[in-house]
């Protein structure tokens, strides 16, 4: 007897409503592009200080330059090492070099960095500001096919 008392009831109320709600924030996309523009600066910042890095570790066990790979390094940090070179003596023993204007450059490299990366973040970032907030109703009839069908 339960049951029947609610599908009358059902039966009566014939109205179904929907609620959407949805919320935006104006400015997300250009804090997700500075976000992304100063992960861009790091990686490769990142990547040139770990070359210059290799390039000192290389120097410092002497290893052989005719190798394809140390080449390569040796060829790549050359661009960027030219301002440095002869800043600072580099000891040696033997083959091995402690390359000083490297670690130097590595400190500098950084530095450019972070400041490359605050330009950025002070040009291009929008504080989050309020959330935007629509809610949608919509209200409609339906019917039920066992109350239509009456024999």
């Amino acid at each position: 007897m339960g049951s029947a008392q609610k599908v009358e009831n059902m039966s009566i109320d014939n109205k179904v409503s929907k609620v959407r709600t949805s919320q935006s924030e104006p400015e997300r996309a250009q804090r997700t592009f500075t976000f992304k523009a100063t992960q861009l600066v790091w990686l490769v910042f990142g990547i040139l200080e770990t070359m210059i890095a290799l390039r000192v570790g290389l120097k410092l066990v002497a290893a052989n330059p005719d190798s394809p790979i140390v080449s390569f390094i040796y060829g790549f940090t050359n661009l960027f090492l030219s301002p440095f070179a002869g800043l600072i003596g580099s000891p040696s023993n033997g083959n091995m070099v402690l390359e000083l204007s490297s670690v130097f450059a590595i400190l500098i490299y950084g530095l450019i960095a972070w400041v490359v990366e605050r330009i950025v973040w002070l040009i291009f970032y929008r504080s989050r500001g309020p959330v935007v907030a629509v809610t949608e109703t919509v209200t409609s009839e339906q019917h039920n096919a066992a109350s239509t069908l009456k024999p």
